[in-house]
Parts: structure tokens; C-alpha cells; sequence
């Protein structure tokens, strides 16, 4: 009896020491809120850089009017610069100083929204990882906020949207994301009449509007705060959705410069604690300069680098050709050819796709929308061992298609590529090598692949065969000095999207 309790207690002994032990290392690994400690940080773990694809959504109060974008709430009370967002509201709300844009709020009712659809969705879609835009510039919390009065789970739908979609995600074991914009929301020219309307702010100020309240709870909502008071109200905001939810990503959206360096500092130390604590690999994403590029990854908005990088970056993209990110009336899509092709140069540049969709107010994803991203789904379920996982080749590729710039930096994300333009990726053990034709090539078709040739670019072994991913039939090849080529064989089902070979290599 006395050895059954001195073996007992020993093991409880041992399991606090281990406790103890482990509580010591996550302490000595622990962050401090400034950019030297946070620099420590690997902005791009291992399962990040697999991932290849996350979906989010642009779904608020804002997807209420459905009007001209998400920025209705911006252009709504700039009624000189945007008359027309002025004339549509009051045709169908009321006047602007009777039927402000917080009204819309009781009208968000999200009742068909289904957290568990969603997420069966975005994982059909072939998505790593995926999750809200948790607030937008707009003031709302789309969460079950302590902090924000204007939250989803109080107001409007009256539902956890956040943790609800997150909570489904985890159960299909996708990674979790949250975005954040709020920190273009303060209004920054109160005292100045001139400037009421200019840029900075999210909301223009303006005596006869709910925008320049001084109601306690109207104040948050349209972010009419003096500036230290708003950069502590936007950093509890985000600590409370990372201590809530635990999501593997934050991301931010442009205007972290004004918000004060200590307080995105504290941000950045918090989240990063907050991961080592939960044993998860978090990671930071910004755009510009808004977060050094040592501790976070870089973001292109719409957009994509134009070639190879050797860092992990990603470009956040939406399904809509024109008009919106947030769904608007008669939204035009883009073609499932234009959105997976040019996700296919994103990958083979060492790039993330972050795919953007557009629900309705009322938690409806229409046919449109699933349809591409079931589309997507498709061809990664055939062809998704030439994407996810996969590392950058010395060269993306080549071909003939023009790329415009893109409006937020690098190329256009709306290339419109053909079978004449050629991408690729590798294995991590560099045993294979793929090659993406954006297109669907003729059967007998001779695909040169000059550039990949023995004094240039070629693979550093010798190739053993090429066979189409699809099928996994052999083609006929050929190398010289200066080229590879193989031929489009007879009888095969090609893709209308884009097709891949691999060359498996000694």
C-alpha cells in the first residue's frame, strides 16, 4: 500500500516538474512588446507556406444597402464628392440626418447563415485555412465583443459570426484567420470644417450627422475619440478576439501607421505569447510597411510579385470582376479560368492565395460564388499535389501573356493567360517538378520548354519521365542542349482551367 502511494506521488512529482519545466521554456521564449524581441518571431512556419489557400469574407452591416462597395458608409456622408450614395440612401432609407448608416444595424440579420455549410464549403473549395473579416473600417465587431457595444452578437444578428465560423473550421481541421481594418476608423479632423471630408477618415465628421455624436456608444461606432483613447479602444479589440478565439492569423488591412507604434507592438507581443502558450505557429500579415518584414508576412492586395520571391508572401484576391468586395447588387464574377490561373502564377512565385468572397446580407452564398469555388475545389482535388506543399523552381516560368501593374503594387491580378504561358512549382524533396500550362492545349501539341535546357534552368538531375498529373500517363520527351520538350498526348481528358505535367526527376 505505502509503494502504490510513494510510486503515486512520485509520478505526480514528476509530472509538475515537467509542467514546471515547460512553463520555464515558454517563459524564456516569451516576447516582448518591442520590434527587437519580436523579431525572434518565424513569420512563415512550415504549415503556412503549404497552405497555398485561405478564404475570407467581406460580410457586415455594409452588404445591408448592397450598394457600390463596402465603403457605402464612407462615400455616404461625403455627400459633395459621392452625390450618389446620398441620392440611393435617401430614395431608399430616409434622409441621411434621419437614417444614419448605424440603422442599418437591425437590418443585418444574417438568418441564413450556417457555420457548418460554410466551412463544409471553404474546405470543398481546397482552403488551408479561412475565416471573417472580424471588423471592417466601419466600427462593427462581427463577435461576441465585451468591448465594442456595435457587435454582431448583441446587435443584428445576434450571433457569435466569429466564433461560430471559427469554431466549424477547427472542427474540419483548417487554420483560423481573423482580419482586422478598424484602424482607418477614428476620425482624425473633428476641429477642422476644411477637412471634414478628406481622406483620412473613415467617416466624415459633420455637425448635422450621427458621425459627430457625443453619445458614449455612437462615439465607438464612428470613431469620434481623441487618438490615444482610440489606439488603446483598437488594440483591446484585437486582444479580446485573440484571448476569445485563438485564431492561427491576424491580418490587417492598410492604416496601421496610425495607430501608435507601442500599441502595435503590444499587439504583435500579445498574439505571439498568446500562440506559444496554445502551442499554435501564428502568423502576422500586413501590407506595405505597416509591420517589418523580419516578423510578418508581406500582403499585395489584388495583385502579385513579379517573379520569384524568396520570401513567403500573399496576395488577397476576391472572386468579383467588378464592383465590390462586399456583395453588391448585379455583382459580375470572374471567370473560373481568370481566378485559377492567375492563382496558379501566385503559387509559382512562392506566393498565398487569400480568396475573398462576397455573402449576402442575409448569410446566403450565391450560386455564383459556390460554383467557383467549388470549380476551384475540383481541379485542386485532381492537381493539388503540384500546389500544396510545393516550393518555388528557380523560375516561375514564361509564356506570352501581359501583365499589367497591379493597383496596390506588383502585377494585376487579372492576367489573361493561355496555354502558351507556362508555370511551375517543385517538390519539397526536389524529386519532381511540375509544369502548369494555363490553358487547354491541343492533343499532339509540342510544348517547348526552351528556357528549361541544361546551360540555363534545367532541373539539377536528370529528367526519368513526364507523365499528365491527371492521369498519370507517360508522354513522349525530349531533351536537348538547349531544350525539354514534351508532347500533348491522344486520349487524355484535359482540363478547360489549366493542366499539369510532372517530370520526375533521377
Amino acid at each position: 500500500m505505502f509503494k502504490i502511494l510513494a510510486i503515486a506521488l512520485l509520478i505526480v512529482s514528476c509530472k509538475q516538474e515537467e509542467k514546471i519545466a515547460m512553463a520555464s521554456e515558454t517563459d524564456s521564449k516569451k516576447y516582448e512588446p518591442n520590434w527587437e524581441s519580436l523579431a525572434k518571431h518565424k513569420a512563415d512556419p512550415e504549415w503556412f507556406h503549404d497552405s497555398k489557400l485561405g478564404i475570407y469574407f467581406h460580410w457586415g452591416v455594409y452588404s445591408v444597402p448592397a450598394y457600390g462597395s463596402e465603403w457605402y458608409p464612407y462615400r455616404l456622408y461625403r455627400t459633395d464628392v459621392y452625390p450618389d450614395y446620398k441620392e440611393y440612401h435617401e430614395k431608399n432609407y430616409g434622409k441621411l440626418e434621419e437614417f444614419g448608416y448605424h440603422d442599418f444595424i437591425p437590418m443585418f440579420k444574417a438568418e441564413k447563415f450556417d457555420a457548418e455549410n460554410w466551412a463544409d464549403l471553404f474546405k470543398a473549395a481546397g482552403a488551408k485555412f479561412a475565416g471573417p473579416v472580424a471588423q471592417h473600417h466601419d466600427g462593427f465587431a462581427m463577435w461576441d465583443s465585451e468591448l465594442n457595444p456595435w457587435n454582431s452578437a448583441d446587435m443584428g444578428p445576434k450571433k457569435d459570426i466569429t466564433g461560430e465560423i471559427l469554431t466549424a473550421l477547427k472542427k474540419r481541421g483548417l487554420k483560423t484567420m481573423t482580419s482586422f481594418h478598424h484602424a482607418r476608423l477614428r476620425q482624425r479632423h473633428d476641429g477642422d470644417s476644411a477637412k471634414w471630408d478628406t481622406y483620412n477618415s473613415h467617416f466624415a465628421y459633420h455637425p448635422d450627422y450621427p458621425t459627430s455624436s457625443d453619445d458614449a456608444d455612437l462615439k465607438k461606432f464612428y470613431g469620434n475619440m481623441p487618438q490615444k483613447e482610440f489606439d488603446q479602444y483598437w488594440l483591446d479589440q484585437v486582444n479580446e478576439v485573440v484571448d476569445k478565439y485563438s485564431p492561427d492569423m491576424l491580418w490587417y488591412d492598410v492604416w496601421l501607421n496610425h495607430v501608435a507604434e507601442d500599441k502595435i507592438e503590444e499587439m504583435a507581443a500579445h498574439f505571439l505569447n498568446h500562440g506559444l502558450e496554445t502551442g499554435q505557429e501564428p502568423v502576422l500579415i500586413a501590407k506595405h510597411d505597416d509591420l517589418p518584414k523580419n516578423m510578418s508576412v508581406l500582403d499585395i492586395e489584388q495583385g502579385g510579385k513579379k517573379d520569384v520571391s524568396q520570401d513567403v508572401w500573399m496576395t488577397d484576391i476576391t472572386v468579383s470582376d467588378k464592383g465590390s468586395w462586399c456583395y453588391t447588387h448585379g455583382q459580375v464574377y470572374k471567370s473560373p479560368e481568370l481566378l485559377l490561373r492567375n492563382m496558379i502564377d501566385v503559387w509559382s512565385k512562392n506566393g498565398v492565395v487569400l480568396l475573398n468572397i462576397s455573402p449576402m446580407a442575409d448569410g446566403t452564398i450565391n450560386k455564383e460564388q459556390r460554383e467557383l469555388l467549388t470549380g476551384v475545389g475540383s481541379w485542386l482535388d485532381t492537381y493539388g499535389e503540384a500546389v500544396y506543399g510545393t516550393r518555388p523552381f528557380h523560375i516561375y516560368g514564361f509564356g506570352h501573356a501581359k501583365a499589367a501593374d497591379g493597383a496596390h503594387g506588383g502585377q494585376s491580378a487579372k492576367v489573361k493567360y493561355t496555354e502558351d504561358d507556362i508555370r511551375f512549382t517543385t517538390s519539397k524533396d526536389k524529386k519532381s517538378l511540375y509544369v502548369f500550362l494555363l490553358g487547354k492545349p491541343k492533343p499532339g501539341t509540342k510544348i517547348n520548354l526552351g528556357k528549361l535546357n541544361n546551360i540555363g534552368y534545367g532541373p539539377a538531375t536528370p529528367v526519368k519521365r513526364v507523365v499528365e498529373l491527371k492521369s498519370g500517363k507517360e508522354v513522349e520527351w525530349e531533351r536537348t542542349e538547349r531544350s525539354h520538350s514534351f508532347v500533348i498526348p491522344e486520349g487524355i481528358e484535359l482540363s478547360g482551367l489549366a493542366n499539369v505535367f510532372k517530370m520526375e526527376l533521377e
